[in-house]
């Protein structure tokens, strides 16, 4: 399995994270908790402009024409930057859900039952779909109740709506685990971002006249961090590889999995090295601490993932993941 990214898809992680740089996410994610969107919706107009939002779509309806490994490209770079909005909905899902959807700037969420019960961001959203192995639906006719969540900008509502347009042809699992894999990338960013917080707070902290970071037991922690993070780096771009496969599911499983675990120990080791300023919201790393807490927890609990994996084992421990 080849895990070297070819030059244009460096291109394209290099060119997401000087736009999000430029951009400054951080302050587009504080307008977006408090329901001002303008900042957001300008930088995903910009990411329609280079054909982001339909990285996995056909060139006939007006995508880019890529495959899993470049979305997950993608949302790798979403979580780096912790942009908020429902960008797994928008860039994984749906667009693997709807076979009539063409690329755009259309800001898209749905329900999936049981394990997005609530519409993220619905009340900014073009579009809100409830989606399930049964049926896929365009809901009209909306109404909205808006329910706590632990990240600020997780903006999370349950939907109730008088009528859906049933869409035909929706393929369920096949998006579903694409959704997955993406939260996964997205899991993965996540905690690289926060890894690097950490990293510069270390160079810049003294203790003892020196930076904290010289200290051998501070670069256990952080080195141990960065290897989990880099184990599960191989599982995502392996489910890449073997998405729309018998084993698809499996593999999106162990890729969120690890990657959930990975940005957890990140989060506790980058909390731990900045103290009590990593608690409070002013700061970058809160953004992403929330974030992952949710995140780990949305597209399938840790629990879950596991029984899954363990019933795909059960039936055929012999086959690697990543394998077509």
């Amino acid at each position: 399995m080849r895990f070297v990214l070819e030059p244009e898809q460096q291109d394209m992680a290099n060119t997401l994270r000087a736009m999000f740089t430029a951009a400054d996410v951080p302050a587009i994610a504080r307008s977006w908790a408090d329901g001002d969107a303008e900042s957001w919706r300008k930088l995903w107009r910009s990411l329609a402009d280079l054909g982001v939002t339909g990285v996995t779509l056909p060139e006939e309806r007006g995508g880019l024409g890529l495959g899993p490994v470049e979305l997950a490209l993608c949302l790798q770079e979403c979580g780096y930057a912790g942009l908020p909005g429902p960008v797994i909905e928008s860039l994984a899902l749906l667009p693997a859900l709807l076979p009539d959807l063409t690329a755009d700037a259309a800001v898209r969420t749905a329900v999936v039952a049981p394990h997005v019960p609530c519409a993220l961001d619905a009340d900014l959203a073009d579009e809100v779909y409830e989606c399930g192995p049964e049926s896929t639906r365009l809901l009209s006719g909306i109404s909205l109740r808006g329910e706590e969540s632990f990240d600020p900008a997780r903006r999370l509502f349950e939907v109730g709506s008088t009528w859906g347009e049933e869409v035909p042809g929706a393929e369920f699992e096949r998006a579903f685990d694409l959704a997955v894999l993406g939260c996964a990338a997205y899991l993965l960013g996540l905690g690289h971002r926060m890894l690097d917080l950490a990293t510069e707070h270390v160079k810049q902290r003294q203790q003892f006249g020196r930076p904290v970071g010289e200290f051998q037991a501070v670069k256990h922690h952080l080195a141990n961090a960065l290897l989990k993070l880099e184990f599960a780096r191989p599982l995502i771009r392996g489910a890449a590889l073997s998405a729309g496969s018998e084993h698809a599911g499996r593999d999106a499983s162990a890729a969120k999995l690890a990657a959930g675990e990975a940005a957890h120990l990140a989060a506790r080791t980058a909390l731990q090295v900045h103290g009590a300023i990593g608690y409070t919201a002013e700061h970058d790393l809160h953004r992403h601490l929330t974030k992952t807490a949710a995140l780990r927890q949305s597209w399938g609990t840790p629990s879950w993932h596991r029984r899954r994996i363990a019933r795909y084992l059960t039936a055929d421990p012999d086959t690697p993941i990543g394998s077509p």
